[in-house]
């Protein structure tokens, strides 16, 4: 694991480093390119450059534009990147909204979940068809801890989505408003999905 972890450091290192010796090697050649190409005859000519630059003022001239094109595909890059970003978080939070208020009880039950543990995080089944759905409508977030058993399908640690926590409240979830009664208490623990017993007792037995 910590081969793999330093194997992947390094990669990313060397395209981070490949990406920078890039940027800078196409600056200077910009700027080496235009100052041949847009100085004065007179200050090239007391540098002793202008005898010299003359015969090859078209490989100048087609650096000057190599150079231009790279960063003209760096800005159109940064901005198809911002673009399909606020496509996409757009498109999130569509989804959100259109699951929010159309919440099956099992979906409501996996959801109150974090608020009666009062956890950021919950350990859930991966193939559970209510955590499926939330994942699908970006309400659910795996954050990894993967965990297999022989017996049942792969668990992982869940996380409400930032965007999904501005939506979520006791109304939608079917909280009581203060301290549930013993009514409502047992009403609670009566819907809470299927799973989390099961849960509970591979925790004991891996404990």
């Amino acid at each position: 694991m910590n081969k793999f972890t330093l194997s992947s450091l390094n990669f990313f290192s060397g395209r981070i480093f490949s990406k920078q010796w890039m940027s800078r090697s196409m600056l200077w050649l910009v700027v080496l390119c235009a100052s041949l190409l847009f100085l004065p005859e007179h200050i090239l000519g007391k540098l002793g450059l202008h005898e010299h630059i003359q015969p090859y003022s078209h490989f100048v001239g087609l650096g000057l534009v190599i150079g231009c094109a790279y960063f003209c595909s760096r800005v159109f890059d940064y901005l198809l990147d911002i673009g399909i970003n606020h496509y996409s978080s757009k498109q999130a939070t569509t989804a959100i909204e259109n699951k929010i208020h159309y919440l099956d009880p099992t979906e409501r039950a996996v959801l109150r979940e974090f608020f009666l543990q009062s956890s950021a995080t919950l350990t859930l089944p991966k193939d559970d068809v209510a955590v499926k759905s939330l994942m699908n409508a970006h309400i659910l977030e795996c954050i990894g801890n993967e965990l297999h058993y022989a017996i049942q399908g792969p668990t992982a640690d869940f996380k409400i989505t930032l965007k999904a926590r501005s939506y979520l409240n006791r109304q939608i979830l079917r909280l009581p408003s203060g301290k549930p009664n013993e009514l409502e208490l047992k009403q609670l623990i009566k819907a809470r999905p299927a799973f989390i017993h099961s849960l509970v007792q591979q925790r004991k037995q891996a404990a």
